[in-house]
């Protein structure tokens, strides 16, 4: 497993988990551990988390709350 941060327009550095299981690449929000994503490639997995980091910051997904 791997760690990693990015950083997208307004948005604060996330940190990510992220690893390749077979020919998909798999990973999540290490604040949101419990909403995985993935992608076929390693860039389709950092805009699919990208994509998710926003969803969940932003109230789009009622009820989240990071990890504590």
């Amino acid at each position: 497993m791997r760690s990693s941060r990015f950083k997208s327009i307004n948005m604060k550095p996330a940190r990510c988990a992220y690893w390749q299981d077979a020919d998909m690449w798999l990973g999540y929000l290490e604040e949101y551990p419990d909403y995985m994503t993935q992608g076929k490639t390693l860039d389709e997995l950092q805009l699919n988390l990208r994509d998710i980091y926003q969803e969940l910051t932003s109230g789009g997904i009622p009820g989240v709350l990071p990890a504590s």
